[in-house]
């Protein structure tokens, strides 16, 4: 059943769960269906009403039955990657045929602003409640925090979004909002995301809530995007780096690339902030999603195919780079289900970087954490941004030789400006491989990755190892078309 956003302002969705544990926060009854104008009155209520913003965070592993997901639809906008060809809508966007009416565009569109309805609503009345002031400040700062990461994909993906701050009433006049500039979006996220680091979170969190790290890490990503297109607010490099170099000592490695798809180190190690997921409360199809079509691996009923790395992009990593090794950040063969002396051979390389052996080799309900943002991210972050500043630093240096030290490979060193920033850029496709991260690179940067020479390229000029050349409509998504009939204040993104 699809919503329109006038309905979710006026039916503002509680999704509960508990707030003791990492593990606990998940699982608790729901509350749903309360009255918002007696609900507010205990610090019970306002943190049981915080953890259900966080379920929102979901929204990107939702999905169906054909391999549709917006975690998938985001990685298809930035070309490496193939799919199942049951399904039509994906195939339309890896070939640049998509339209409005793609579920995906709706579906992260309505959820966003369902989250951002409820952190308006918290916001609202958190200050209120007669609480511990330092419990009421720190999740006062993570529902700042999470109101920025929303709008902060709204804004990256659709451009010019409405900006609504406070809940919405039938009578209110942003009922049916028109669309507010992107740097006015950006100036909510950034203010927000300041008023998080100043609430008393703490450092890190492992128990999966929202850290001054994840405040942090996002502000540091928000300012590096703001310092490239559209926005081109250069000034904004050297705040990029000042608050990634913020977490380089809070954080560490792994020394296992397995321990970024695992159950035991979920919120731990360099997994700064992560979706929660656990059997019994909220499982995802991530494994499902990611495993070659149709082939018997793992203890699942569907083995879709949506997302297959090209050969091309897999080729790309340097030679003896650890994570283009068999089951490190890939893999093409696999023990048979049901039959371990059989080796099923894909014939694709498929993502063991999402292959969560506990559900495989279990019940196949898969609780796998999806992770928006870890370690590694943040250095390369750093790096970019100082040099982009002062060219290529030590400093900088340390930082993505330590990505490239775990990798097997030997360091950089003697590079230009222009060679160094190549450089970082190719580390963040080869570590944040399929995380959600490629198309936003594209958005910010207008270059590509073209895989088969190795090097950047214009985006609308520069054919991906597919054949497809990005169109620059492409650099957004649409704005839903339900949302446009719904709301005629609404306009629609150039070319679509």
């Amino acid at each position: 059943m699809k919503f329109n956003l006038r309905k979710y302002w006026i039916c503002i969705v509680l999704l509960v769960l508990s707030v003791s544990s990492c593990k606990k926060y998940l699982n608790e009854k729901d509350y749903g269906n309360f009255v918002k104008n007696n609900y507010f009155t205990t610090a019970s209520q306002a943190q049981t009403f915080v953890n259900g913003i966080y379920t929102q965070l979901h929204l990107f592993q939702n999905g169906d039955a054909y391999g549709e997901s917006p975690f998938i639809t985001i990685e298809l906008f930035a070309g490496h990657a193939t799919s199942l060809g049951q399904s039509v809508n994906n195939g339309n966007v890896i070939h640049q045929r998509t339209d409005p009416v793609n579920p995906g565009f709706e579906d992260v569109w309505q959820n966003s602003y369902n989250a951002i309805a409820n952190a308006n609503l918290a916001l609202e009345r958190i200050p209120g409640i007669a609480m511990d002031d330092t419990q009421k400040n720190k999740l006062l700062g993570e529902v700042y925090f999470l109101r920025a990461f929303f709008y902060y994909h709204l804004v990256r993906l659709y451009g010019d979004v409405p900006l609504i701050t406070n809940s919405v009433t039938v009578n209110s006049p942003d009922l049916y909002p028109s669309r507010s500039p992107v740097a006015d979006v950006y100036d909510l996220i950034i203010g927000d995301l300041q008023k998080a680091e100043a609430s008393g979170l703490p450092e890190t969190d492992q128990t999966g809530r929202v850290s001054l790290g994840a405040v942090h890490t996002l502000l540091a990503s928000v300012y590096l995007t703001t310092a490239g297109f559209p926005m081109q607010k250069t000034d904004n490099y050297a705040l990029a780096a000042t608050e990634a170099e913020k977490v380089l000592n809070e954080y560490t490695l792994f020394d296992n690339y397995a321990y970024l798809h695992d159950n035991a180190h979920k919120n731990q190690g360099e997994l700064i902030f992560q979706g929660q997921y656990l059997v019994g409360v909220a499982t995802n199809a991530i494994p499902q999603l990611t495993l070659p079509f149709n082939l018997p691996v793992g203890a699942y009923g569907d083995h879709l195919g949506a997302m297959i790395p090209t050969d091309e992009f897999v080729a790309s990593y340097e030679a003896g780079d650890l994570r283009a090794e068999e089951r490190q950040f890939y893999f093409s063969s696999y023990p048979q289900y049901g039959d371990d002396t059989k080796t099923v051979v894909f014939g694709v390389h498929a993502l063991y970087k999402y292959f969560h052996a506990e559900s495989a080799l279990g019940n196949g309900q898969s609780d796998e954490n999806w992770t928006f943002l870890r370690l590694p991210e943040a250095m390369l972050i750093y790096a970019e941004a100082t040099n982009e500043v002062s060219g290529p630093t030590q400093a900088a240096y340390d930082q993505v030789n330590k990505i490239r030290a775990r990798a097997k490979l030997a360091p950089l060193s003697g590079l230009t400006k222009d060679q160094f920033r190549e450089a970082i850029w190719r580390e963040r496709y080869h570590e944040l491989a399929y995380e959600d991260k490629a198309y936003f690179d594209i958005q910010r940067t207008h270059m590509v990755y073209d895989v088969v020479n190795n090097t950047f390229g214009d985006a609308l000029s520069t054919p991906n190892e597919q054949g497809v050349t990005m169109k620059e409509q492409y650099y957004l998504w649409p704005i839903p078309q339900r949302e446009i009939s719904t709301n005629n204040k609404l306009t629609q993104n150039p070319g679509w």
